[in-house]
């Protein structure tokens, strides 16, 4: 089989590799699609882990089960989550998935951009998910990536008549202008600097939008909320200076979700009587549990998410590194996928 094997940030090689052979207890899928991560562009954050089979967004038939395996049968379409918790740990009990140490080490194998993924058993009973008929593979790429939003939406706890600002509008920021309402924001103000995906969020429910290429953030939002800023902030962009103006975007009793981690040499410094007296709640969302996942599909099944709306790009595995270049480009493209024969 084909996998995309990388070992730097530019090199990207499409490799041959055995089919796994599968035990009694799991199962072996073939990928029909498979999604490129916002967040595996960063290359600090990918190349700690090369070489590496890429991807962690697939969706597939299972083709395979093993002898004791009863939950799934070949034939069924799937979504399978690359982690996947025990859930009895004390992490799991309050609902902490992504800190519990059997999620953190479970994968898939040998990755999501690989023509076949042997599903390990803890992956395959805990957060494997049957697509319904409506749904197309496509589709089942987007429930890990709007599963990552949906735990920041509920982390944030959006209160009735909440002002939601989102700061970066690729992928993950669109699945937040998509849901934002979904949990109960009033109003939905989108900020970013490329025209294509402004226009985006206009057309997916942002009431207003701010052209940072062109204005100022702060002073626009001032403008725009009569000087009572926004009460929750969603952060997506990976650096400190997002950070500090998200923070500073946030209005008095305010909160400020941090979505993506920054370079690992930054350090955010904040004023902690701005903060203090402000009230303002700085909550980090990391990742997404089963469920989150649950959750995003059904989601996905209502249709306030598809993968009509959100995948821009469709590549062959071939064309991988073509894929990732785009991607982390950031421009005029919002989701790249990986299609399968």
């Amino acid at each position: 089989m084909k996998v995309a094997k990388l070992y730097s940030f530019n090199d990207i090689r499409i490799e041959d590799m055995p089919i796994p052979d599968i035990g009694p207890r799991e199962a072996l899928i073939k990928t029909r699609a498979s999604g490129i991560c916002s967040g595996d562009v960063m290359p600090w954050y990918i190349e700690k882990k090369a070489p590496l089979v890429l991807g962690h967004e697939p969706a597939g038939d299972m083709v395979e089960v093993g002898k004791e395996v009863s939950s799934f049968k070949a034939g069924e379409r799937v979504f399978v989550h690359h982690h996947a918790p025990c859930f009895t740990c004390r992490y799991c009990r309050k609902g902490d998935y992504v800190q519990c140490d059997t999620w953190k080490n479970t994968k898939i194998i040998p990755g999501g951009i690989s023509e076949y993924i042997l599903i390990p058993e803890i992956n395959l009973e805990k957060d494997t998910l049957n697509l319904p008929d409506n749904l197309s593979y496509e589709d089942g790429t987007l429930v890990e990536p709007a599963a990552c939003v949906v735990k920041a939406l509920k982390r944030a706890q959006i209160r009735s008549g909440d002002t939601v600002l989102i700061l970066g509008l690729g992928i993950m920021g669109q699945i937040h202008i998509l849901l934002a309402r979904k949990y109960g924001a009033e109003r939905i103000i989108g900020a970013d600097m490329i025209t294509f995906r402004l226009n985006r969020a206009i057309e997916f429910g942002a009431d207003e939008v701010i052209d940072i290429s062109k204005n100022n953030l702060i002073d626009s939002l001032k403008e725009l909320t009569n000087g009572e800023m926004a009460d929750v902030v969603i952060v997506g962009p990976n650096s400190v200076d997002a950070m500090k103006q998200g923070i500073s975007a946030a209005g008095a009793g305010g909160k400020v979700v941090f979505f993506t981690p920054a370079r690992p040499e930054e350090q955010v410094t904040i004023s902690p009587n701005e903060v203090y007296f402000k009230d303002i709640n700085i909550i980090t969302s990391y990742s997404c549990g089963p469920t989150d996942t649950a959750d995003a599909l059904e989601l996905i099944e209502e249709g306030i998410i598809r993968a009509e709306k959100l995948v821009t790009h469709r590549f062959p595995i071939e064309k991988t590194s073509e894929a990732f270049r785009l991607t982390a480009k950031a421009r005029d493209s919002l989701k790249s996928i990986i299609v399968f024969e």
